[in-house]
């Protein structure tokens, strides 16, 4: 785990978005011995707890939060903007001529980047406006599956001790519809003897919250990117196994939020391997139509989000 400065510093900036590291650590390498700094945003905040790129001089900080916000934060960054992954919104004209892409990310009328020489946005960066000295704060992330697992006896041995009372997930992919307070509410309803695993952008719903610490962990773990779902699963299967029990009967629940196809892979590989009781929202996919969630709901005991997080956390823990 490592703390994350979050602002930009004086001098020459680039923010990078999306979710690709190799892109961040191709452009770190072409930066070196300038006086560039690179930001991360959204799903890039993640790339910080990894040695290689946190350790690189050069890696500022992170500015921002969720796709969905970024027409208001990418006009309001004076450097240029490196999308690497889908979660690109078509630019306005505000930064429009600022905007990069990598590979097969493209935006119409936008800066493509086919080679991954990235010159072009580092001159951009030496020749636009500075970024100013603003450190708006800090947060703590890092809680890769290595961590978690490398303290798993620490863990069981906390639960069978009574000194948790439950595991949840929070996180997913999130929007800018109505409804999604409902994640937000939900985790500042957790009990105080409860750790909350978050990843994906769904995150940023939930992180600006002070849930304080417990047994000398924060009880919000920021477990990455919502690729690292994976990580999420191998955990529980970990914990399962040292309770010698299935994943099913761990005091565990996932309240998941979704918005496109990464969220629908992710939420098909938890029904295939037997994972029950998942809370989807705000809306179901549009594939699950109600005879499909009749079936799923028979088999798999999925709910959707309803308009009461509290009372859905209250059937949570008295399952």
């Amino acid at each position: 785990p490592i703390k994350v400065k979050e602002g930009t510093q004086a001098g020459p900036g680039i923010l990078v978005t999306g979710h690709d590291l190799m892109d961040l650590w191709d452009l770190l390498k072409q930066v070196e011995g300038t006086a560039v700094k690179v930001y991360t945003h959204g799903e890039m905040l993640p790339a910080h707890m990894y040695p290689k790129l946190g350790g690189h001089p050069n890696l500022a900080g992170h500015y921002g939060g969720a796709w969905q916000d970024q027409k208001r934060e990418f006009a309001a960054f004076p450097g240029p903007v490196l999308g690497t992954t889908n979660c690109v919104l078509i630019p306005p004209e505000s930064y429009r001529g600022r905007l990069f892409t990598t590979r097969t990310t493209a935006v119409p009328n936008g800066q493509r980047l086919v080679d991954g020489d990235f010159s072009a946005v580092i001159a951009a960066a030496l020749e636009g406006a500075p970024c100013e000295e603003q450190i708006v704060g800090e947060s703590t992330i890092g809680f890769h599956r290595t961590v978690l697992l490398d303290r798993a006896q620490t863990i069981v041995d906390a639960v069978k001790a009574g000194q948790i009372s439950h595991f949840f997930v929070i996180g997913g992919c999130d929007g800018a519809e109505k409804g999604r307070n409902y994640f937000s509410d939900y985790a500042q309803a957790t009990p105080p003897d409860s750790f909350i695993l978050t990843l994906g952008c769904g995150k940023y719903r939930i992180r600006d919250h002070d849930y304080g610490e417990h047994l000398g962990l924060p009880r919000l773990m920021d477990m990455g990117q919502c690729n690292d779902a994976y990580g999420a699963i191998a955990v529980a299967v970990a914990l399962a196994k040292a309770f010698d029990c299935g994943v099913n009967d761990l005091p565990l629940t996932l309240v998941i939020s979704w918005f496109e196809q990464k969220a629908i892979a992710v939420f098909l590989t938890l029904l295939h391997l037997g994972v029950k009781g998942i809370t989807l929202g705000p809306n179901p996919p549009a594939f699950i139509t109600p005879k499909v969630f009749a079936i799923l709901q028979e088999r798999y005991d999925l709910r959707l989000t309803g308009s009461d997080a509290q009372a859905d956390l209250r059937l949570a823990m008295a399952a």
